[in-house]
């Protein structure tokens, strides 16, 4: 999915300006130094002197692509720069092969609950990236039941055990003011599946019939079922310690931190970025002030062909866009893959 911004870039950058932006955004991300033209004139897509380079740099940063942080210093993108570079990389790039190699070995083991393996795909992309991995989970509210257990844990106590098609288990504790044996349990469990299983878990709208209107197990299923707040979409962040190592001020890093905590501020900020057409947000794009000297890599996942959930990474506005985007796109595409095959 590529941006849709890039038509709104100006018509004025000609080839060889665009080179020069080019050549310094790569070598910033690269270093995190202010970069002079003695630097870009030796790279190799630049064939001009320095003195040209020196000349077209000043004009980049009069147009708003560069900035001199310090007189006589080299200079630095800004977010127009990064905007620019991202909207005009070339093919997209491949994982290395160690990386490719990590994300089949880790689907290819990847099993158990789907909480575990989503908190465990967020760190897989951190690994990759060097970013914070965020990993939104499937909405719950379109998941149908897989199968329904009742398990006895006392006379008096019982767990309901709901597995859901997108991989979840919900648990209840139900208790009861008379005694239930496991028989009863058992038979209330079968009930429980013929009314249920393939439904939406959102819906507990069920058709009973005189016996189970007198079934006081099978109402308090029903009942715990349908009055169970739908969690938040859960969020799952990884490699949040590394990727804070990118940024030098204490504050930034503290409204950072404090962002990722809040789960609907994290969902609503990618949905909001796939919704606008983009892969990439750069600063003041993420519509979030702490976020300026940010930026946010996004993709979309589908299970069995519905839209289910987003995966991105967060790091500095000096990212290194190719690479993030290569990972966020193979795990996005595993991850989908895998979920659908269940």
């Amino acid at each position: 999915m590529g941006s849709t911004m890039t038509e709104q870039q100006p018509t004025g950058l000609d080839d060889r300006k665009a080179s020069i932006l080019r050549a310094v955004v790569a070598e910033y991300i690269e270093t995190a130094q202010p970069v002079g033209s003695g630097h870009v004139a030796q790279a190799a897509s630049v064939n001009v002197s320095s003195a040209t380079v020196r000349n077209d740099m000043a004009v980049l940063e009069q147009e708003g692509y560069l900035f001199q942080p310090h007189t006589s210093a080299g200079r630095v993108p800004t977010e127009k720069g990064y905007r620019f570079f991202v909207d005009n990389l070339d093919a997209p790039m491949r994982l290395a092969a160690g990386d490719a190699n990590q994300v089949r070995s880790f689907f290819a083991t990847a099993h158990g609950e789907l909480e575990r393996m989503l908190q465990d795909t967020s760190r897989l992309l951190s690994n990759l990236t060097q970013y914070a991995g965020v990993v939104v989970a499937p909405a719950h509210e379109v998941a149908t039941v897989r199968s329904v257990q009742l398990v006895g844990l006392t006379p008096r106590v019982a767990l309901l055990v709901t597995v859901l098609s997108n991989g979840t288990i919900d648990k209840h504790t139900l208790e009861f003011d008379d005694d239930i044996d496991e028989a009863r349990l058992s038979e209330t469990a079968t009930r429980l599946s013929s009314l249920l299983v393939g439904r939406p878990v959102g819906d507990t709208a069920v058709s009973f019939d005189e016996r189970d209107r007198g079934d006081g197990v099978l109402r308090a299923s029903i009942d715990a079922l349908s009055s169970a707040t739908l969690e938040e979409r859960g969020v799952f962040i990884g490699g949040t310690a590394v990727m804070t190592e990118a940024f030098d001020a204490i504050g930034t890093v503290r409204e950072i931190l404090s962002i990722l905590e809040e789960q609907f501020v994290v969902v609503t900020l990618l949905r909001d970025v796939v919704d606008r057409g983009l892969n990439v947000a750069i600063g003041t794009e993420t519509g979030m002030e702490p976020l300026a000297d940010c930026a946010v890599v996004v993709a979309p996942y589908d299970v069995d062909g519905e839209p289910a959930g987003s995966i991105g990474v967060l790091g500095p506005a000096r990212m290194h866009y190719p690479q993030a985007l290569a990972a966020v796109a193979v795990v996005s595409q595993r991850l989908g893959r895998h979920l659908s095959e269940g």
